[in-house]
């Protein structure tokens, strides 16, 4: 991204020394026009500084380039929504917050997985190390994930009461994958998917318990 900035000193080097002290850079990463070159007038009457626009590239963070990609999405949605951005292990959090979140969220959060996928495309394509950006809107995804965790040991407990497999409504890859994490543990059951997008599901499936094994009888010899 080209910036430019405009800078006046007494000559065109001192404008230029003036520019470069501004912004940090050494002469050679950045180009100048001169505007309005140095009059020294006459007996200093009619005296006019040098006036040069400095350009430079401006490097963007990742935040910057989240926050700028996310606005632009946002607006030509015709959405508007505060944008809270922090980093973590690997990536960052953005959090969008303000009126009217339910069109930002979408029907159970897919028009906000479809902003967390496209903001993660864009933002590191063609990028050396790519970086991990979650999208969440008014806390939405933590809410979600607590109510299916909740439905997962519901229908776990179920499945071992009633012996049998039962599916799930369809999910996307993320709430199937909170499914699955909530239930490796649970004794009794199993999990695995089944379908193909967008009605693929999770299928809770009863497990017989294995049966216990007598202990080995010790002969008393005599």
């Amino acid at each position: 991204m080209i910036e430019t900035i405009q800078v006046t000193g007494k000559t065109e080097d001192e404008a230029i020394a003036s520019a470069l002290r501004q912004l940090g850079l050494e002469r050679d990463a950045v180009s100048v026009e001169i505007v309005e070159r140095a009059k020294a007038g006459f007996l200093g009457l009619g005296a006019s500084p040098a006036v040069v626009n400095v350009s430079y590239e401006k490097t963007e963070s990742a935040s910057e380039r989240v926050e700028s990609f996310i606005r632009g999405l946002l607006e030509h949605m015709g959405a508007e929504a505060d944008i809270t951005i922090t980093e973590r292990e690997k990536g960052l959090n953005v959090c969008l917050s303000g009126d009217n979140m339910g069109v930002i969220i979408g029907r159970r959060g897919e028009t906000l997985d479809a902003i967390q996928h496209l903001t993660n495309y864009a933002v590191n394509r063609g990028a050396e190390k790519r970086i991990y950006i979650n999208v969440d809107a008014e806390n939405y995804r933590a809410k979600r994930e607590d109510s299916l965790v909740h439905l997962a040991e519901k229908m776990a407990a179920k499945v071992v009461k009633y012996r049998r497999s039962m599916a799930l409504e369809p999910m996307n890859s993320y709430e199937r994958h909170v499914i699955h994490t909530a239930l490796q543990d649970y004794e009794g059951v199993t999990t695995s998917s089944t379908g193909t997008e967008p009605n693929r599901r999770v299928v809770v499936s009863y497990v017989r318990p294995e049966p216990k094994k007598d202990k080995p009888q010790v002969r008393e010899w005599s």
